[in-house]
């Protein structure tokens, strides 16, 4: 189905001949609807009344947004080449109306199978004109499963144990919760809002209304945060020790196309297409198609394994509209993803144990601690790579589930495949980091290598992100955040790093002085030149969560000795200008350094950066 909505002062129509024999039979008269929203729309060969409700929802949300009076549904056959036959369209057609008549909305149709004269009137806001196509989700594509995942828990002793039937009150009760929601299907406990949400709101995460669900906007505070997480995870993929190759690419992938086909049905059911004059197309769910597409192209020695690829990659996945969870789960989001390319299995497992521990070091930065989710594709590799469990258990000196899938009939790509969890404020597991090898998609995708033999052979691959998504990266961060007596972000990613505030106007040039001496070593600063009490300027500094605080008055400007109040350690501390930049140096040094992304006078901004 295809429509098109029009916000309306009036809308005339008069119908004046026939277009098919069946039309509809009505008193052929002028007639005339105020204040309405009009849908043109056109009903097409596929649609049903699955695709009639999607369109109420379409309908329903634009009606909203317009805040219109009354709605016209209006027969309109000019959309689409690819028509529903008359007496199916005009049923869609009456259900349509049915349905947004038992909302309490004032409907009207205008007669179905006419030609008819009209005026318009149409508003003149930007959301006065809008378009949709509703078309039915892709068919999943059914798996017959022989059996259920299997579930055990591997210990660092080499036992393998029945999560049923072991004592789980002896783990750790972040461990615990994850093994009784992944393998006894425990329902958690819900209703309560968390706080995260509300924090990630404050500094400037959002949904975005005019957008599909699952797709978020970022202000000035959200947006440096997320441009310095891209920052860092470029820096610690680029430092795994192995030449790794940064790339970019396209996000649209046909899926027409043999391997893009296929990796799609082996992925799953959460596909986000579109279609186009080309054909069917897949948004991209991670940076493998770009990056596989690319180097199927190049010429490759078994002198250049291992190598990495990496890219931040837009992508894309159709999540449930009502599961969508700001900076959790998305349909849009970012994953700084890298595969590392290496000559065979055994290479492989020595990189993913690197890798493996370089993400468990990422989460031991912020204080916390991941539980392993080990996922094994089927009985048969589970019995090859228990060994290999049981060294990641060893190395992790703690339990790790594992969930070993039934044989699916199908040619898998991966073998195993790391999820790395934390448990949120809700007690909820989260997966953040993962990592997982791939023995299917070089040879899907024409990957090859010559090795010292001359022969021509397919690399096995890790896939990973090793801070997870961005946004889950963020998600963690402000997790870590609000468990603390006193939230704080790591000052490296705190939006303001340093807010100064003048106790009088007369100390503002001073306070500018300052400020620019600091954002010259790469800081971001900012100045709280507003005409509110001392005590208020600093409730708004601490309700950011800035790290430090510098209050000047007459003794500072005479002294030259500032007074800094340090978050962390909930002290007033006086200090040099020379220690202050010391103590950022040390606290922000192997981290990236970004500008301010707004006016560093708070007095000039616009109101959407007031936190307070």
């Amino acid at each position: 189905m295809r429509f098109v909505t029009l916000h309306c002062n009036w809308i005339e129509y008069e119908p004046k001949v026939k277009a098919i024999e069946n039309a509809e039979k009505i008193e052929v008269k002028r007639n005339r609807v105020e204040e309405v929203l009009t849908i043109l729309t056109t009903v097409e060969r596929n649609d049903d009344e699955e695709i009639v409700d999607k369109a109420v929802e379409n309908i329903l949300e634009i009606y909203d947004m317009v805040k219109a009076k009354r709605i016209l549904i209006y027969p309109w056959v000019h959309l689409s080449s690819d028509i529903a036959e008359p007496h199916k369209a005009l049923s869609l057609l009456k259900k349509m109306v049915k349905k947004l008549e038992d909302k309490g909305i004032e409907v009207y149709r205008a007669p179905f199978g006419w030609y008819k004269a009209f005026n318009v009137s149409v508003k003149g806001h930007p959301l006065a004109e809008l378009s949709r196509r509703i078309v039915k989700e892709r068919e999943k594509k059914i798996v017959v499963r022989r059996g259920k995942k299997k579930y055990f828990i591997a210990m660092p002793n080499g036992e393998f144990n029945d999560p049923s039937e072991i004592n789980l009150n002896q783990f750790n009760n972040e461990f615990k919760i994850l093994v009784e929601k992944e393998a006894l299907g425990i329902e958690l406990k819900g209703g309560e809002k968390s706080k995260i949400i509300e924090y990630l709101n404050r500094f400037g995460f959002e949904w975005e209304s005019y957008s599909d669900y699952g797709h978020m906007r970022m202000g000035p505070y959200a947006s440096i945060m997320f441009d310095l997480a891209a920052e860092y995870s470029r820096m610690v993929a680029f430092n795994i020790g192995i030449p790794v190759y940064g790339v970019k690419g396209t996000a649209f992938f046909n899926l027409n196309v043999k391997p893009v086909k296929e990796h799609a049905e082996l992925y799953g059911d959460r596909l986000y297409t579109i279609d186009t004059d080309k054909g069917s197309f897949v948004l991209r769910y991670a940076a493998c198609h770009q990056q596989f597409s690319m180097i199927k192209d190049w010429n490759i020695s078994y002198r250049d394994l291992p190598f990495g690829a990496f890219e931040i990659a837009d992508s894309y996945r159709y999540e449930q509209s009502g599961e969508s969870e700001l900076c959790f789960r998305l349909r849009r989001f970012y994953m700084p993803d890298l595969h590392v390319f290496t000559r065979d299995e055994e290479e492989a497992k020595k990189w993913l144990l690197r890798l493996h521990n370089i993400i468990m070091d990422e989460m031991k930065k912020l204080g916390r601690n991941y539980e392993l989710l080990i996922n094994v594709v089927n009985p048969s590799q589970f019995e090859r790579y228990k060994d290999f469990i049981i060294e990641i258990c060893r190395r992790i000196g703690k339990p790790v589930l594992i969930a070993v899938y039934p044989e699916l009939g199908l040619n898998y790509y991966w073998t195993i495949n790391i999820e790395y969890h934390i448990l949120d404020i809700l007690n909820r597991p989260r997966e953040i980091g993962t990592v997982q090898i791939d023995i299917g998609n070089a040879e899907r995708f024409g990957i090859t290598y010559i090795d010292e033999n001359g022969e021509k052979k397919y690399p096995v691959i890790i896939h990973t992100a090793i801070l997870g998504s961005l946004e889950r990266y963020i998600y963690t961060l402000i997790d870590t955040a609000l468990r603390m007596n006193k939230p704080l972000l790591p000052t490296w990613i705190s939006p303001i790093q340093v807010r100064i505030i003048p106790v009088k106007n007369s100390f503002l040039k001073y306070a500018e002085n300052i400020a620019l001496k600091l954002s010259k070593q790469g800081y971001r600063v900012d100045i709280d030149d507003t005409e509110r009490s001392v005590s208020r300027k600093i409730v708004d500094g601490e309700r950011e969560w800035i790290p430090y605080i510098v209050v000047i008055g007459e003794k500072e400007v005479k002294s030259n000795i500032l007074t800094v109040r340090i978050r962390k350690d909930n002290r007033v501390k006086e200090m040099s200008l020379a220690d202050l930049i010391s103590l950022l140096d040390e606290e922000i040094k192997n981290y990236p350094k970004m500008p301010l992304y707004y006016i560093p006078h708070i007095s000039s901004r616009p109101g959407f950066l007031t936190i307070s």
